[in-house]
């Protein structure tokens, strides 16, 4: 026994003995990259406790109940969404949300608001929004539109910028290019919408397999109503819109993703040939809806925008 107690105790100091002080110094370095891994961590899980989670509420504007989802602190960013409605918060917003507040409405016609027997057409729904700024005193606005909402916000812009800060636009529609057809959307069965949406087929297949409850269906169905009523004819585009895109005075950043086949990226190229001073910015191995499919190049490329419009 005194044997075992002498032993137990010499193996830690031959231990010690045997560590050169080289090696010392090396263990030292190697220790200290996990703990500033840790450190790094423990930050970002302090700042996602501290991110307010998102809320949801419905305000009148004009007389109509307007739906939305907030979350973030920071200057304000108005997402508008495209034809397909937003049916959740979703993880790009949650990542937007690090840095500002980011706000989510149903557009008037669509989704969970109401729909107004006032709202005839695209320069309606632009002015509606020019009075939602000032019903919520929204000043140093980040505007960011997809699709259809694209659209939207360059009717807004147009018209005025005086509570607009910047100007990001994704996969835009509103124009038309002469020798380059968009996918009509309104005669596309689903599997072909699915397909014109993505590049990844897992996310193709995930939509497919989709099974909408009753509630939601009738949910889509209002959306497809909404956008007709917005872009039957002519298909998604204002003709006179082009025209006044020197009028937009504020930082704009145009984001596409290479391979949409919904409206391609001549487009975005055509955006950024109309709106003076602007930035195109094409995302690979991407679809139509760039904040859904490739979320971090998305991120990444309008937060980097947005600190130098900052």
């Amino acid at each position: 026994m005194a044997r075992a107690k002498k032993t137990s105790r010499a193996k830690p100091a031959k231990a010690k003995r045997a560590a050169p002080k080289a090696g010392a110094k090396k263990a030292v370095r190697r220790s200290a990259a996990p703990a500033k891994t840790r450190a790094t961590s423990a930050k970002a899980a302090v700042q996602t406790f501290n991110q307010p989670k998102p809320s949801e509420s419905t305000i009148e504007v004009l007389g109509s109940k307007i739906f939305i989802r907030r979350g973030g602190v920071g200057e304000p960013l108005l997402f508008l969404h495209g034809a397909g409605g937003i049916p959740m918060w979703l993880p790009v917003f949650d990542q937007l949300a690090k840095n500002y507040h980011v706000i989510v409405p149903d557009h008037p016609l669509f989704g969970r608001s109401d729909v107004p027997e006032w709202l005839d057409d695209i320069s309606d729904m632009a002015y509606f929004y020019l009075d939602l700024l000032e019903k919520l005193d929204l000043r140093n606005v980040h505007l960011v539109g997809n699709s259809l909402g694209g659209w939207i916000a360059l009717e807004i812009a147009v018209r005025s910028t005086a509570r607009i800060k910047s100007l990001t636009l994704v996969s835009a529609a509103g124009i038309h290019v002469k020798g380059v057809p968009k996918a009509d959307i309104f005669m596309m069965n689903p599997e072909e919408t699915a397909r014109a949406l993505f590049v990844d087929d897992k996310l193709i297949q995930q939509m497919l397999a989709m099974q909408p409850t009753p509630e939601q269906m009738d949910t889509i169905y209002k959306n497809r109503i909404a956008t007709a009523k917005l872009g039957w004819q002519p298909r998604l585009f204002n003709p006179k819109l082009h025209k006044w895109l020197h009028r937009i005075n504020v930082p704009t950043h145009i984001v596409w993703g290479d391979s949409d086949k919904i409206i391609p990226p001549t487009y975005g190229d055509a955006f950024k040939k109309l709106i003076s001073g602007s930035k195109l910015t094409v995302i690979p191995n991407c679809g139509h809806l760039p904040q859904i499919e490739r979320t971090q190049p998305f991120v990444s490329a309008v937060s980097s925008f947005l600190a130098k419009a900052a």
